[in-house]
């Protein structure tokens, strides 16, 4: 059978090629909704983006908080994602760690869009800090290893503690406050001279 989970006993159907592109669609949508407008985005403004009618959402995404934890997993799946891409594209590891660095900074951006949602008593969240370690700590140590490897960058930094680090960079809010231009500063200070 077609989608079925081996060894589980349970069939997972899968998704048609036209399901998923309108599935990632609205989640781009939602994106970029929530960094405009927060998680209380109108739901008509969220379709009007993606070109779709509101029912489209609501088949896809029964409640606000289905959509928001869609949004939250699929840019984590997406930046992970893209560290081995990056580093076999880039011209050296320390450019792919760069290159990334810089997508996690876009994640983080529309993650704050989010935190309010992320930060409430709903059980829908509860899983997403677990999510978002299990797949950006080693997508980061897999770049940090490779750059290590190289001899560009110190062999001891801590993935988890990069990611923390770049987020806390990226939660100053003050007016004229660069957080990309300081985490540039951060990776910069990796490289051995």
């Amino acid at each position: 059978m077609a989608g079925s989970d081996r060894g589980s006993g349970t069939s997972t159907p899968r998704k048609r090629a036209d399901a998923r592109r309108n599935e990632a669609t609205l989640l781009a949508a939602a994106a970029a909704a929530f960094l405009a407008a927060g998680v209380d985005a109108p739901v008509r403004d969220i379709a009007a983006r993606a070109g779709v009618g509101v029912g489209t959402i609501y088949r896809h995404f029964p409640t606000r908080a289905d959509l928001i934890v869609a949004v939250y997993r699929h840019q984590v799946q997406a930046c992970a994602e893209a560290a081995p891409t990056l580093l076999a594209t880039s011209g050296t590891p320390h450019a792919a760690l760069t290159a990334w660095i810089d997508l996690f900074v876009d994640f983080l951006a529309t993650k704050h869009g989010l935190a309010e949602a992320l930060n409430s008593d709903s059980a829908a969240f509860e899983t997403l800090h677990g999510y978002f370690l299990d797949h950006l700590v080693p997508a980061c140590a897999h770049l940090l290893d490779a750059a290590a490897e190289a001899g560009e960058i110190r062999p001891d930094t801590n993935a988890e503690e990069l990611l923390f680090a770049v987020g806390n960079l990226c939660a100053g809010r003050a007016p004229h406050y660069d957080a990309r231009r300081m985490v540039g500063l951060l990776v910069a200070g990796l490289r051995l001279r």
